[in-house]
């Protein structure tokens, strides 16, 4: 089958090397190309949407510990295509300059790129306007940006910000230092019966005294999924802001911040088949308008006078420095693809392998899967953190590396409260993405089975 990958056509309108001035009615024709050329091969059977999309990932065609990769770390980060390599490999061989400020092509070209990556990042999640798209290191900086800029703005002594038990440790700790800072009250959401942040407690527990909700759309570790919508609902009718860590749910499925009515929502490129070292931030411009800056520098100012300094419009006034101009331009090209494909196909493809993935997990012994049990009302992210009986994930997650080229991730996924909640200190953790496949599922487990029985052997 691989063999059969291979050989399919490759889609050339996905070249990085299109220029700025290209019309976005190519790019769009381009995506509506690549998304129908999927769709027919997937109809037909011959492939699956992992199978037809390997070939763009050279990472995933190798041995690892003399085994055939196979890499179910994608929560973590995601895998790049050529496509999103070859956008840096030639914006520093072709244009690489500083932006915004140059007045000669290289830096003309440069802004241009760089600017068509925010109105990229706009159009993906349906932002209204690109001014709305802040870029940061990540979305850790991003969550601290709202914190430092928005937080130590508006709460006061008794303010109450509402968070899950689930949430990362970026969208905990920025608040508990903001909190100490203003006396403003942290409050927590726990698990309902079925490991899933107790939406029924989270309604109940938004008053008047609620001034901010920070909630994630997909849990990293319990892959239940969230109804931003319904929070949002609930936060606005008593004057409170919500914002959404989205980094689990921007790569895999439909994201319209508009429809969400979310007034803040963070994302990661590296998640999302983007390069390291950026993420964004979207702020309604009603609220990016008010918010002071965040960091000072180049950049982020209007004009700078020896005794005080006026700041610029949103985004710059949060952009301070020389930005990761490469990094965005990657971010660009890796929501072309993304986008070539069809977040929608993405998602479809990845609910039948999450449901795949827990059902053969299920069929492990003495094996403890953390979060909801699919079914036709509940849908889980296609990840699954698990323990196995008196086996330490970390040694699971070793044996699987060294003796079978199988990566996924062990600890606590950047989550101890909701592991100390769970009643462990760690857990292991596969989770896929489109480029992975059944094979890849059936391999893992496979992997797995023989883990287990290599460690009861001592017993």
């Amino acid at each position: 089958m691989e063999g059969l990958v291979v050989k399919l056509p490759s889609f050339p309108f996905l070249s990085p090397n299109i220029s700025s001035s290209s019309s976005s009615s190519t790019f769009r024709l381009g995506f509506r190309r690549l998304s129908a050329s999927i769709s027919a091969a997937v109809k037909e059977g011959s492939v699956s949407l992992g199978q037809l999309t390997r070939p763009d990932f050279p990472i995933l065609h190798q041995e690892v510990n003399g085994s055939k990769l196979v890499y179910l770390d994608n929560a973590a980060t995601s895998q790049k295509p050529t496509a999103v390599l070859k956008s840096l490999q030639n914006y520093y061989e072709a244009y690489n300059s500083n932006v915004h400020r140059g007045i000669h092509y290289l830096s003309a070209k440069a802004t241009d790129e760089y600017e068509l990556a925010r109105k990229k990042v706009a159009s993906f999640i349906n932002a209204s306007d690109s001014a709305e798209i802040v870029f940061t290191r990540n979305a850790t900086e991003a969550i601290n940006l709202v914190a430092y800029s928005w937080g130590l703005s508006n709460l006061k002594p008794g303010d109450e910000i509402i968070l899950t038990i689930a949430e990362h440790h970026s969208a905990i700790v920025p608040w508990q230092i903001v909190a100490q800072k203003t006396g403003a009250i942290l409050k927590f959401v726990s698990l309902d019966e079925n490991e899933v942040p107790d939406v029924d407690k989270l309604r109940e527990m938004i008053s008047t005294s609620t001034k901010l909700v920070v909630v994630h759309h997909v849990s990293n570790v319990l892959g239940s999924v969230l109804p931003i919508e319904d929070i949002v609902i609930w936060a606005h009718a008593v004057g409170a802001k919500v914002l959404v860590d989205a980094c689990q749910s921007v790569p895999h499925m439909v994201v319209d911040v508009q429809g969400l009515d979310a007034d803040f929502l963070v994302a990661s490129s590296h998640k999302m088949c983007g390069p390291t070292g950026i993420g964004f931030l979207f702020g309604k411009s009603n609220l990016l308008l008010t918010m002071p800056p965040f960091l000072g520098g180049g950049e982020m100012i209007s004009d700078v006078f020896l005794d005080h300094s006026t700041y610029a419009e949103p985004p710059s006034r949060f952009e301070a420095g020389t930005p990761a101009i490469g990094e965005a331009i990657g971010l660009g090209a890796a929501i072309d693809y993304l986008s070539g494909i069809g977040m929608q196909k993405i998602h479809d493809y990845e609910m039948e392998l999450a449901n795949y993935l827990y059902e053969k997990l299920c069929s492990v012994p003495n094996i403890r899967i953390y979060g909801p049990k699919p079914s036709d009302d509940v849908h889980r992210a296609a990840l699954c953190s698990f323990n196995i009986e008196n086996i330490h994930p970390t040694d699971i997650a070793t044996f699987l590396d060294q003796q079978h080229g199988v990566a996924i991730r062990s600890g606590h996924h950047c989550a101890q409260p909701l592991h100390r909640h769970l009643g462990v200190n760690a857990s292991a953790r596969a989770s896929l993405h489109f480029y992975n496949t059944e094979e890849d599922v059936d391999n893992f487990i496979q992997s797995l089975n023989d883990t287990v029985s290599f460690f009861n052997s001592f017993k």
